[in-house]
């Protein structure tokens, strides 16, 4: 099967004695949030491409707004190969990164505030380096965001032993979402939402009745993750026993 927004889909499934659960009301409206960037280090690198919006019981796009940002240093090569970006297109058509880290932060104020759930896969790295991009140019950072659904999270915790990898592009495929162009901070950001109902669809069962208890269970559960991944990557010799994974979530 293959995502469509031409039709709802059923938000409901069955437990294990045959009786209808319905997934919870909060995965019928969902924020949206995706960055790409010039780089992977949260605290040096800029934002190039964003997205934030909103989607609704079918998956379907209710409100978005993108934004390509003039990031002020050069764009390597490697995240050009990534999303597409180059310096020169940035330069010439990106707006100025602060008005443009203002605007992406008022907006995602706004869908808390309503109390609607973010989805952001992966959460950790597009709220923290979103913080030091507003503490950099002035602005007034989202510290503590909330509530916020990260996929990734909640992917490892219903099904922590499946094989393979946990990319977006993977775990969409898994759930069988349709993401159409992978490393556009748009496409990102609606498939990452998507797979999160998707999930809340698989799992409606075991999942909190609101989005609040949802978001501290995330807290509890990536800690746990970084701490088993740690102790992989100990035991594989890729870190010294006295480095950790951060744990911390959603933010770092």
């Amino acid at each position: 099967m293959t995502w469509s927004t031409d039709a709802l889909f059923d938000d409901s499934t069955f437990d294990a004695a045959g009786a209808t659960v319905v997934a919870p009301a909060w995965t019928q409206t969902l924020g949206v949030f995706d960055l790409e960037t010039t780089g992977i280090d949260v605290m040096t690198d800029r934002i190039v491409t964003a997205h934030v919006g909103v989607i609704g019981p079918g998956g379907e796009i209710v409100s978005q707004r993108a934004w390509l940002a003039d990031p002020g240093v050069e764009i390597p090569t490697p995240a050009t190969d990534v999303h597409g970006i180059t310096t020169a297109y940035a330069r010439e058509h990106g707006r100025d990164a602060r008005d443009v880290i203002s605007e992406i932060v008022l907006a995602l104020e706004a869908l808390f505030e309503a109390g609607t759930p973010v989805v952001a896969y992966n959460a950790p790295f597009d709220f923290s380096l979103l913080k030091y991009e507003a503490l950099r140019h002035g602005i007034r950072p989202i510290l503590a965001p909330a509530p916020v659904i990260d996929p990734l999270v909640v992917d490892k915790a219903f099904d922590r032993y499946r094989r393979g990898k946990r990319t977006l592009d993977a775990v969409a495929e898994h759930y069988d979402v349709l993401l159409e162009a992978a490393h556009d901070a748009s496409a990102d950001a609606i498939a990452a939402g998507r797979v999160a109902q998707a999930i809340a669809q698989r799992y409606a069962d075991r999942l909190p009745a609101t989005c609040g208890d949802l978001h501290t269970r995330q807290v509890a559960w990536a800690r746990a993750q970084a701490e088993s991944l740690t102790e992989y990557f100990v035991r594989i010799g890729r870190i010294d026993a006295d480095d950790v994974v951060d744990g911390s979530w959603p933010i770092r």
